[in-house]
């Protein structure tokens, strides 16, 4: 039988079956991420290890870190080169970038090296703000994060909750060194002496890790907070082995007078300090008061923001520490911490097509913004500096 002679276009090479080959799309970088070095409070902490750094390099992404900026943390600019970050001597480099990582606010100086709609994320530290750094910012038109108002899919203040596990931790940690310096009491209980007494203000995360601690470390301990949830959860943790309180003044000054430690950790910080200063002159000499939450207003009237270089003062023979940023006293397991959530920060929108898609989506990331191309969208903010707010659902939908 003849065959038929088929005309084709092909040849038979090319009709034959080949492996299929499939695009490989190779991940641009998705953005700059500006680390700067801290200028301010003697701040020791950063925001990225060089970990973080590599994982997000790795994804493509731009990290340009300042000189220094890792040194508190005992992190060195060639472990950052190493692991793929560009490093600048320059300040004004690191401020240029699509998203700047600061652990402090931007000082007045350093507002003005940030580029027009650059996302800025840092602490806000609302205490030690005015009117006119809110004005100065929305000049440059930033869309600003702060550290206070990142929330996570459960509505879970994710961040404040990290850092305020460590400042509790701390918070009792320090006061131990001071109370052994100012009358050399240990802070605990030995067999045949009788413990130290902590007052703890505030039930929240910094005071249920304050109270975790100075438990492990033998003390008594008393709580105090005007939120009866808060004090039952904080009761149910600790097995019952600490009596609470509601804020009563009575209560509170019996309480203060007998009291070797006092830690400040009110969330909800009241326009008037719950410790008054009469309260302070009846406490015991030598005695240490640590107002934790001090940034965001006064738990105790006499207590004033200190720095690193000069972290206590002495008032009616207590000592006062009102360090803002008490945490950067353990800044290399601050900043691990720090960096881990934000590492995974920046992954998860990274996955979800950057913050400009998830200002649309994500409602959670909507409530983290307090500005938003220089328009002020928290209330919070706008009644307490008398702002002009705008509604973030009217501008992002």
């Amino acid at each position: 039988m003849s065959s038929t002679n088929i005309f084709t276009p092909f040849s038979e090479q090319e009709l034959m079956p080949q492996e299929e080959k499939l695009e490989v799309v190779k991940k641009g970088k998705q953005f700059a991420i500006g680390v700067p070095k801290e200028t301010c409070l003697n701040e020791r902490r950063t925001c990225l290890t060089p970990d973080a750094v590599q994982v997000l390099v790795e994804h493509g992404h731009q990290i340009v870190v300042e000189s220094g900026a890792g040194e508190g943390s005992f992190f060195t600019d060639l472990q950052y080169s190493e692991a793929g970050a560009q490093i600048t001597h320059d300040p004004r480099e690191a401020f240029q970038q699509d998203l700047v990582l600061k652990i402090n606010p931007p000082t007045t100086e350093e507002i003005e090296l940030l580029k027009p709609c650059t996302y800025l994320i840092s602490a806000l530290q609302i205490n030690l703000r005015d009117q006119e750094y809110f004005k100065k910012l929305a000049e440059k038109k930033v869309n600003a994060i702060a550290f206070e108002f990142i929330i996570d899919e459960y509505k879970q203040l994710s961040l404040v909750r990290l850092i305020g596990e460590i400042a509790g931790n701390i918070s009792i940690l320090y006061a131990a060194e001071l109370l052994a310096l100012s009358n050399g009491l240990m802070l605990g209980g030995i067999t045949g002496v009788r413990p130290t007494e902590v007052v703890i203000l505030g039930a929240g995360i910094v005071g249920e890790f304050a109270t975790k601690a100075a438990l492990g470390l033998g003390a008594s301990v008393k709580v105090f907070d005007n939120s009866l949830s808060k004090l039952r959860r904080l009761h149910m943790m600790v097995d019952g082995r600490v009596p609470t309180s509601i804020i009563d003044p009575k209560e509170l000054s019996k309480s203060l007078k007998r009291a070797d430690v006092v830690i400040g950790a009110l969330s909800k910080i009241s326009l008037c300090p719950i410790v008054t200063e009469e309260m302070v002159t009846k406490m015991k000499k030598g005695s240490v008061i640590i107002d934790v939450t001090i940034d965001n207003g006064k738990v105790i009237q006499t207590s004033e923001l200190t720095e690193m270089e000069n972290p206590y003062i002495i008032k009616h023979g207590v000592i006062h520490c009102g360090l803002p940023n008490l945490t950067s006293k353990m800044p290399r397991t601050t900043t691990k911490a720090v960096s881990n959530f934000f590492l995974s920060y920046l992954l998860t929108y990274d996955e979800e097509g950057g913050f400009e898609n998830m200002l649309v989506r994500k409602n959670e990331m909507k409530q983290s913004l307090y500005m938003y191309k220089g328009r002020h969208t928290k209330k919070l903010i706008c009644d307490r500096f008398d702002l002009t707010y705008h509604d973030i659902n009217l501008l992002i939908f």
